[in-house]
């Protein structure tokens, strides 16, 4: 499987949903953001314009997809969507609450029944990141949680670490000598 592209880029998760507030496995269940996402996104958008951000491309689920529309908005910046960018489908754990089975699906000894396998999942994370740094940059990307666990891993990382909702992260390839990528979380703009 080819890697990373060792590009610097931006990536922002989706604001809050209903189910990200309940605790339950999302996956492609197309939740839209609830009032507080909503707010979390118009904080990002705030923080994002003040970067020298060239393009966005987001996934087409709802929940990413209108954060990228308010990022885009504040930016200025058209909006390109990937389905390779979609969260993870969870299959059978959709709706249910998290559970204590990520880091068995994250080695590949447990997949839910209709899910896809985490190292599919990580194939389509690298193809769909590959895919927007072919844009002018930095480049933003607007997706999702477990997604954003492959590119950790792909990123030579620790994979099974939850990502704040809406908190943009600066990824910057792995220097000389250096194994992991570097993430930088943005300081977020003051609270309107």
């Amino acid at each position: 499987m080819p890697g990373l592209t060792p590009t610097t880029f931006w990536f922002l998760r989706h604001g809050e949903t209903d189910w990200n507030a309940q605790g339950l496995s999302q996956g492609r269940t197309d939740i839209p953001l609830n009032q507080v996402g909503l707010a979390q996104a118009r904080r990002a958008a705030r923080t994002l314009a003040a970067l020298p951000i060239a393009t966005i491309v987001a996934s087409p689920l709802k929940r990413a997809q209108r954060t990228a529309e308010i990022a885009a908005q504040a930016l200025g910046l058209p909006l390109t969507l990937d389905p390779d960018l979609q969260e993870v489908n969870f299959g059978e754990q959709e709706g249910l609450p998290m559970g204590d089975w990520y880091d068995d699906w994250i080695a590949g000894t447990y997949t839910p029944k209709g899910a896809e396998t985490f190292a599919e999942l990580r194939a389509r994370t690298v193809r769909g990141i590959n895919a927007a740094l072919v844009h002018p940059g930095p480049v933003l990307v607007v997706a999702h949680g477990a997604l954003f666990r492959a590119l950790r891993m792909e990123a030579g990382l620790e994979a099974n670490v939850r990502t704040p909702n809406a908190l943009p992260l600066l990824m910057d390839p792995p220097k000389a000598g250096e194994a992991a990528w570097t993430i930088t979380p943005a300081v977020l703009a003051a609270e309107e």
